[in-house]
């Protein structure tokens, strides 16, 4: 993505003070940063200008209480970039986030430097992580991991069949670029897991 064209961001929060942050921060951006949508529920990001955004930021805890996980496997199941951007500072919480397809989790208290980080990283589908989700990595001792989503484990499998990332995509119906995700998603993982993935081989 040329840095002079803005990246286009949609923002899921039902509080106007969070939205209204994010904006401005996002207005300050030495890179080109757009909301092209704003607002408290899921048709922000899937209907209207908001369809086309470049990065979802998704707040987990919206108006109805509990996590937002059916929002976010809706978003990742359209094969959007999100960044769940959340109050709650939770590993288990994080990881779940993860295993479910988020680009990357951000709590609030981070702020303004790691959320601008890694919207432009999202953007650019280079893998972001914030303190907060290396801390939940480094302490993860769930049995098991890496956990791979259905969608991962597919465009894994058909890699190793392919000559080319390009033949992924035409494969599944994908572009390189969310291609090159889903297999950076899985890298980290597997890296996490302490079985390092540098390359196909």
């Amino acid at each position: 993505m040329a840095e002079t064209t803005p990246v286009k961001v949609a923002l899921i929060d039902d509080h106007p003070v969070v939205l209204a942050g994010i904006e401005s921060w996002y207005a300050a951006s030495e890179r080109p940063i757009a909301v092209t949508a704003k607002g408290p529920g899921l048709s922000v990001a899937t209907s209207g200008p908001g369809r086309d955004a470049d990065v979802v930021v998704l707040d987990l805890q919206l108006a109805h209480g509990v996590p937002a996980y059916p929002e976010l496997r809706q978003l990742v199941a359209g094969e959007r970039q999100v960044i769940v951007y959340t109050m709650q500072d939770s590993q288990e919480t994080a990881l779940t986030c993860l295993d479910l397809g988020a680009f990357t989790y951000l709590t609030k208290a981070e702020g303004e430097r790691h959320l601008m980080a890694a919207t432009l990283a999202a953007a650019d589908c280079r893998p972001y992580t914030p303190p907060a989700l290396a801390g939940a990595f480094g302490s993860d001792a769930r049995k098991g991991r890496p956990t791979l989503t259905p969608r991962e484990v597919e465009v894994l499998l058909e890699w190793f069949q392919s000559e080319s990332k390009a033949m992924v995509g035409a494969s599944l119906g994908l572009s390189v670029r969310t291609v090159n995700t889903y297999l950076e998603r899985v890298r980290i993982k597997y890296a996490n897991a302490g079985r390092a993935g540098g390359c196909k081989a």
